[in-house]
């Protein structure tokens, strides 16, 4: 490889690929330590498949797939694992005295004169996907070891081991490559699946749950209590749910896990979710509203007084929308106090309290006392019970904003099911300020996604909702989204503001249908018409909408 002294935003600026702008915004933006290229894929200025390509293109180096390279083990002892990990480098083959590695950078020289000083020998380089270099190395250096030296040693013995948490022992690094693995695939959940002669780990990546690999079962209690230990659970009962968080730092970045256990038949299921402390905050800018959408929303934001419930089913980003919120109101004059369970993010300047019902600390409670603390903002995690309804909605009546989730399956629902609950119409009525439902779908691949003409059908459902489209885009799969045609998730909407109309319906128990058709005639855009504004804008697809909106 020829060395060059051109620099990487000077490449991607030349080849098109983003503008002055959006370097100068990365350059600004970019975190201690972190690469330029990796801040614009942060920034979603790009795909790491548009800079691989571009760096092939200048710089005459050949694209590989590690996935289609038979990889002798013999040749991985010649680059040591701390060299491999630090500098996100794979070797692949040896001919001679010349070893051939992958990497994600070649631009970086110094990570290849490291491998070529190390290993005395001439290094020739081709450009890979950081995700598929970590998950080979991942495979190769760690997993396989670990798991053949969990089978040498019989169960007590590794048991012992972890009594005594020695940071070597096998079982240890092989549930440290696990985590590692389902960060680099970007998965939310980790499932610990016991079977009867297995145990499978399944990795929620997009939404949708995939095997990452299966164990013999003769390591599913070691690795379990080895989970159990690290989110402080009791390892002697296996009999009752727990729950549990593990504080974590990979790669100098810090992770939250929550953990769950729950008794099966063939021992206890453990789910974990990954929750990112650098990356979970974000602003209300890139929640994929829809300029209308966030304006509304920010009117609601604005005012002094009122309740805010945010709906959708497990998993929607409910919290992600509440979190930004608070973000957007926090401000040196405003007491803002947060009641959760758990408190999955922690904010500077925000007072945040943890549900602990072993003690008596409900959302109920948490929330009376709340009020007694001279709050201006008042955010409770979830309304479960009638108790909590009552005491949110007072609140909201007597001058503080209050932000909160409910689960149901549209906006205008969490008014019947606030009623259900026992809540006084002319309360809901009176205190409700906006509702917001949302969904996450999955986005279509940026690199392989394609233009295809509307269906007959599709152009039926448009014209419906009053959408105008000519054409969609459709992923047909590549190594950047696993072959799947879709890579990340989006949020889709329906902000419903609350005006005096509406307060009338509520209070004269109108039905639901009566709600949502006054509230299409006021111009509300609900979660299909919101889901099928993104299709036309090539963000998602028609399939991906339908599966998600309940329609009747």
């Amino acid at each position: 490889m020829r060395r060059t002294k051109k620099r990487l935003g000077e490449m991607l600026v030349e080849a098109g690929i983003i503008t002055h702008n959006q370097l100068d915004e990365a350059l600004t933006q970019k975190r201690t330590g972190e690469k330029l290229g990796d801040a614009l894929m942060r920034l979603n200025y790009l795909t790491e498949t548009q800079l691989i390509q571009v760096l092939h293109e200048q710089l005459n180096v050949p694209i590989i797939s590690i996935y289609a390279q038979d990889i002798n083990v013999t040749v991985t002892k010649l680059v040591p694992k701390v060299i491999a990990q630090k500098h996100d480098i794979m070797p692949i083959s040896l001919q001679g005295n010349t070893l051939f590695i992958a990497t994600a950078d070649p631009l970086d020289l110094i990570a290849i004169d490291d491998v070529r000083l190390q290993t005395g020998m001439n290094i020739e380089v081709g450009i890979a996907t950081r995700e598929q270099i970590r998950k080979t190395i991942s495979r190769f250096y760690e997993m396989d070891a670990s798991l053949i030296e969990i089978l040498k040693e019989e169960a007590p013995e590794l048991e012992r081991q972890e009594t005594a948490s020695r940071d070597d022992a096998p079982v240890i690094r092989l549930v440290n490559q696990l985590f590692l693995s389902a960060i680099d695939q970007r998965a939310s959940d980790i499932h610990f699946d016991p079977h009867e002669k297995q145990l499978h780990v399944r990795f929620r990546v997009d939404g949708d749950l995939r095997t990452e690999t299966v164990y013999p079962k003769k390591i599913q209690s070691v690795m379990l209590t080895r989970l159990k230990v690290m989110s402080n659970l009791d390892i002697t009962e296996s009999r009752l749910p727990q729950d549990g968080r593990i504080k974590y730092t990979l790669r100098g970045r810090p992770y939250d896990f929550r953990v769950s256990t729950l008794p099966t038949m063939y021992g206890e299921k453990i789910v974990i979710r990954v929750l990112d402390s650098s990356e979970g905050l974000t602003d209300l800018t890139k929640l994929d509203f829809g300029d209308e959408n966030e304006a509304v929303y920010r009117d609601m934001l604005k005012r002094p007084n009122g309740i805010i419930l945010i709906t959708g089913p497990t998993g929607s980003g409910k919290s992600s929308t509440l979190y930004a919120s608070l973000r957007e109101l926090n401000e040196e004059s405003k007491n803002i106090i947060t009641v959760e369970d758990p408190v999955e993010y922690q904010l500077d300047g925000i007072n945040q309290v943890q549900v602990n019902t072993k003690v008596g600390l409900t959302f109920a409670s948490g929330l009376r006392s709340i009020l007694r603390q001279d709050p201006n903002i008042v955010m409770v995690g979830e309304i479960r019970d009638t108790e909590t309804a009552e005491i949110a909605i007072r609140a909201s009546l007597t001058g503080h904003l209050v932000l909160s989730t409910l689960h149901t399956n549209s906006a205008i629902s969490s008014i019947t099911r606030l009623i259900d609950m026992g809540v006084e119409p002319f309360l809901v009525a009176a205190s409700t300020s906006g509702l917001v439902a949302q969904r996450l779908v999955r986005r279509v691949c940026r690199d392989c996604g394609h233009e295809q003409p509307v269906s007959k059908r599709e152009q039926e459902l448009f014209s419906a909702e009053s959408v105008p489209v000519e054409r969609i885009m459709r992923g047909n799969g590549c190594a950047s989204c696993n072959f799947t045609g879709y890579r990340g998730r989006l949020a889709i909407h329906e902000v419903v503001p609350i005006d005096e109309g509406l307060r009338r319906l509520i209070m004269n128990q109108a039905t639901e249908a009566e709600m949502v058709a006054y509230a299409k005639a006021q111009g509300v855009r609900f979660l299909l018409a919101d889901g099928l504004d993104k299709v036309a804008l090539g963000l998602t697809n028609t399939e991906e909408i339908l599966r998600t909106v309940i329609t009747e």
